[in-house]
């Protein structure tokens, strides 16, 4: 092993070897409503000024590329540009861009020589961001994870530690969507929290990924069952020369690659990843050894002139163990007490199809989505039938398909669509819960099946001479849970937004609309004793969300963006967990299940905030983000009465910043501050029963004093340095990252213990002998968390 790393040092050191230059950018340039090539279009590189244009089938290439960076612009006389930003070159593997240009309705007289990096969508004019490849990959402290890349974009709040929980603008975990390609993808997340959306671990393989929109607001009529956010990540074009390969190896996980041609109009890509974090989890005696797994793939092809295809895979294997020799600290033996073993599946797997014609193209989209959860957990860590305390399975499944149109009529884009889905739920559970009434047992076990509808139009316009972009649209979702759910005029979700040109670089925008979402599966599936879906007795409905946004937009000469939005979120509708008396709105950012309670959709909430983001793309080696968020979130108690929610971050700042050096050196630096949320302080009293802690030993919650106190405000300098290698058929990129440089411990809610005596048993309070002597442990995390790492690609 010493000899491996002294290997890995002394070719990093190999800092004055060159190579031949031999990197490749090539692709198509096509209508984008028709699909027809556009021959003779312009292509021209930023910031070489290299110029070509295309062949009469709408080909272009540029060959013998320095290896780095380049913007790739495509223009053509009565068609938007397009700008294709930050492409990696290296000498072993051609990149793919294709262009798909709209047409302007009107002519230019002039092919343009300098455009922004951003692009803007007139469907999206408002809290819109989009990241490419480069940016996620040097992002430092995200080890090339998705969910953590977009913290630091404004809005986007950090959850509790070693979580991907996206809290956006106020909102829950459980808020937001997720659209690989065209496919939605419940999951992105390993070890993912069921009714919600986080996870410790992303599951894709950035690698990949060309391009990540993330919107906050002002959602198309085709993004659906999102409150908070939809992010759609769109992947890079599989290499057609030849087929390549790929390792990687970190420090908690490995992975292997390839993509390729299948014939002359066929291509994939497939990527499978394996960690050995229980490996390094047991030796450092932590007491849980996490697993996980994943495999992606996509295959594309030309089913014709006028007709593509194209399949993708997305799924994980994950398995979390107890470590029951780590017993030795308290800390140890308090996890312990409480976390159950735990084993969870899922994919997704979608197919494409898009049709061009006349003046638009129409995708049809079918695709499959499943999760399996298990969880099992015993009294002491000792199985026996007398000892089970919870029991856990439960499956998801959806069969979707959905036909959507788009195309230009008269000036105007328009897209619609129709969706329907056969969803399947199934939960069994037993579960001995502790109340402040004492303990009870609830078992149960629930099968549902819906059948789910959707329906969409939405059109947009440029006026007064593109100055002014319109955007307007309506969707409605129903379905067959409940007569209520299934009325599609109680859903009807209008939407509209403007935005306006003050100068041509100098845009005011703004968006209003009402956007609706599902209850997890996991609260509407609730069934009693009796076998009654409780929460559909109770007249459980689609939550209701009201967004209005407005804002301003500056982009510099110098490949940087200033924006500043405020924002108003109404939530209505929300579940009201009838057991605790809380908003389920509140739950979401631990492991497990949320929403496994009787609920009725009575809770109301509010959030409401201001955004500052200065985006720095790639200039003379220099690139950056810092975003600052003033957010309040609220929703009403058991009284009714407004009180901060769990996601109530108040002040979150973000800043991220790097350099290009020579030789293929990088360096980057992100630091990052959000202001203390809120916590519910334990019931000591009740926590303390000697029955209710025997089933319970984290204690429970006072929901009288609902997030009454607030953890220490958290704050963290993460750095990556970068060593990339281009050889004539080899590239090597090593990396050195390392979270939470300076070691900050952050403060944490206080975990719930028992007084124990030199044996370790609980002590009896003496003067009460139906309770235990209880105390509070201080709880606070925090360690500097390097990683060496090296991507070879073949």
């Amino acid at each position: 092993m010493k000899n491996f790393w002294i290997g890995i040092i002394a070719v990093i050191c190999l800092t004055h070897q060159t190579f031949a230059q031999t990197g490749i950018i090539k692709g198509l340039v096509k209508d984008a409503e028709t699909g027809e090539a556009l021959g003779f279009a312009n292509v021209q590189l930023e910031p070489s000024k290299q110029v070509t244009t295309t062949d009469i089938n709408g080909n272009y290439i540029f060959n013998n590329l320095n290896p780095g960076l380049y913007n790739v612009v495509a223009t053509y006389i009565g068609y938007e540009f397009q700008n294709k930003a930050e492409i990696q070159v290296t000498n072993n593997n051609p990149q793919i861009i294709n262009f798909n240009l709209s047409s302007k309705g009107d002519k230019i007289e002039e092919v343009l020589v300098k455009v922004s990096p951003f692009e803007k969508n007139p469907e999206i004019p408002v809290s819109s961001r989009s990241l490419g490849i480069a940016e996620i990959e040097r992002n430092p402290g995200a080890n090339r994870d998705i969910s953590k890349v977009v913290q630091s974009l404004p809005g986007v709040a950090q959850g509790v530690a070693f979580r991907n929980d996206l809290i956006i603008r106020g909102g829950g975990p459980n808020e937001n969507r997720f659209f690989i390609e065209d496919i939605e993808t419940p999951n992105i997340n390993h070890f993912a929290t069921q009714g919600a959306s986080g996870g410790p671990v992303g599951m894709l393989d950035v690698n990949y990924i060309r391009k990540v929109d993330f919107m906050t607001s002002s959602f198309p009529a085709n993004n659906y069952n999102a409150l908070s956010s939809v992010m759609r990540v769109k992947f890079k074009n599989p290499r057609t020369d030849r087929v390549g390969l790929r390792g990687t190896f970190g420090a908690s996980d490995f992975g292997l690659a390839s993509e390729g041609p299948i014939g002359e109009k066929s291509s994939f890509f497939i990527s499978g990843r394996r960690s050995y974090l229980q490996l390094l989890f047991k030796a450092l005696g932590l007491p849980f050894l996490p697993v996980y797994n994943d495999l992606l793939y996509k295959y594309k092809t030309e089913l014709g002139k006028k007709t593509e295809f194209y399949t993708i895979f997305l799924g994980a294997y994950d398995v979390n163990s107890l470590n029951l020799g780590a017993n030795e600290t308290e800390e140890q033996r308090y996890i312990l007490s409480y976390l159950p073993s735990s084993k969870q599946w899922n994919y997704t797997n979608g197919y494409v199809v898009t049709h061009y014609h006349g003046k638009g193209f129409t995708n049809f989209v079918f695709s499959r989505n499943m999760l399996s959860n298990i969880s099992t957990k015993y009294q002491d860590n000792v199985e026996t039938a007398d000892n089970l305390i919870q029991d856990y399975t439960s499956t998801e499944a959806e069969n979707k398909f959905r036909v959507e149109t788009k195309q230009k009529v008269n000036g105007y884009s328009i897209n619609s669509g129709v969706n329907f889905e056969i969803a399947k739920y199934t939960n069994e559970t037993f579960n001995k819960i502790a109340l402040p009434t004492g303990p009870i047992t609830i078992d149960y076990t629930s099968s549902l099946g819906l059948r789910k509808y959707g329906a969409w139009f939405q059109g947009s316009k440029q006026l007064f001479g593109n100055r002014l972009s319109v955007s307007g649209g309506f969707r409605t979702d129903f379905n067959d849970y409940s007569k209520d759910m299934n009325n599609p005029f109680k859903q009807l979700s209008p939407r509209v937004g403007l935005s306006y040109s003050i100068s041509e670089n100098f845009k005011l925008n703004s968006s209003w609309g009402i956007y609706y979402q599902l209850p997890s599966y996991v609260t509407m599936g609730y069934r009693d004793a009796n076998n009654t879906l409780v929460n559909k007795d109770n007249g459980l409905s689609y939550i209701r969300a009201r967004h209005n946004v407005l804002g301003i937009e500056y982009l510099t000469k110098i490949d940087s963006k200033i924006g500043v939005e405020g924002f108003y979120k109404n939530y209505s509708n929300y579940p009201f967990s009838l057991t605790d008396s809380i908003s389920i709105a509140n739950f979401g950012g631990d492991f497990g299940v949320v929403g496994n309670t009787p609920a009725a959709s009575i809770s109301n909430g509010r959030s409401y905030g201001l955004e500052f983001l200065y985006q720095q793309k790639m200039y003379k080696g220099f690139y950056g983000i810092f975003a600052y968020t003033f957010v309040r979130s609220e929703f009403e108690d058991r009284s009714g009465n407004f009180i901060p929610s769990s996601w109530d971050s108040q002040h979150i700042v973000s800043v991220t910043a790097g350099k290009q050096f020579k030789r293929n050196w990088s360096l980057g630096m992100k630091w990052r501050f959000s202001s203390g949320v809120p916590y519910t302080p334990y019931d000591v009293a009740n926590s303390a029963v000697i029955a209710n802690y025997n089933i319970q030993p984290q204690g429970f919650l006072d929901f009288s004093r609902l997030n009454s106190e607030r953890i220490q405000p958290f704050h963290q300098l993460d750095m990556r340095v970068d060593k990339k290698y281009y050889f004539k058929n080899l590239n090597m990129n090593f990396y050195f990252d390392i979270q939470n440089a300076y070691n900050f411990q952050t403060q944490l809610s206080p975990y719930f213990d028992v007084q124990r005596d030199a044996n370790s048993n609980p002590i009896v309070d003496p003067n009460n002998p139906g309770s235990y002597l209880t105390r509070l442990v201080s709880n606070s995390t925090g360690t500097v968390l390097p990683t060496l790492g090296v991507i070879v690609e073949f």
